[in-house]
């Protein structure tokens, strides 16, 4: 019991310290006279100077290098709705729509090399399943719409150098956190995809892309 209260009193913590955070620098982003370098700045508190991402109590994304038209539909569908996340949907509600453009730019102009760490999964497995699938299990090969060098092309996301357990997170709360309508309809392609990924698996194509630039 000692022992659930300490993980319970962590968990509040941690969160009330990015809450902290968040409340501090609330009053930049909510007003639109800071213009668009301000809301970079914003997002740059928690995804880091370079965009690579933040490895903390909750794993934050890499940014850095992505495709614009996939960050511009997150930040609508978190918004909305489509895509769920408390905080998120607090911050995509604060950008004014002529800004999601410029940002998104931004951070897919940037080439940050991989945060690296934290991986843990079998990187030949997962570079097996990224190039060839597993048919047996109606898995697709995740080149086959993420590209060879798994940089993604328009709506389909950059998944080279993410931190690999917030792709693990991602790929295994797919279906709680997403409508069919978000991601630009890619939910037709991911939610029998994920289905058929075992936690092993899923870790193991999170090591390999993690490591890629």
């Amino acid at each position: 019991m000692a022992a659930i209260r300490l993980r319970n009193a962590l968990k509040l913590a941690a969160l009330a310290s990015f809450m902290f955070v968040a409340g501090n620098f609330g009053a930049a982003w909510a007003g639109e006279n800071g213009g668009v370098q301000a809301k970079i700045e914003y997002c740059q508190i928690c995804h880091g100077q370079s965009g690579q991402g933040f490895y903390g109590y909750y794993t934050i994304p890499r940014l850095a290098g992505q495709q614009p038209d996939y960050l511009e539909a997150q930040l609508r569908d978190y918004a909305s709705g489509r895509r769920v996340n408390s905080v998120m949907a607090n911050v995509a509600r604060g950008v004014p729509p002529g800004m999601i453009g410029a940002i998104a730019t931004h951070f897919h102009s940037m080439n940050s090399p991989p945060l690296g760490g934290g991986s843990g999964g079998n990187v030949g497995l997962g570079r097996q399943i990224f190039e060839t699938g597993l048919p047996e299990s109606n898995v697709p090969a995740c080149s086959a719409c993420h590209g060879p060098e798994a940089k993604g092309t328009g709506p389909i996301p950059r998944l080279a150098g993410q931190l690999p357990s917030y792709l693990v997170n991602t790929l295994s709360s797919w279906t709680r956190n997403r409508s069919r309508e978000s991601a630009g309809g890619l939910a037709a392609i991911m939610v029998p995809t994920t289905h058929n990924l075992t936690p092993a698996q899923m870790s193991a194509v999170a090591a390999y892309v993690s490591t890629l630039r």
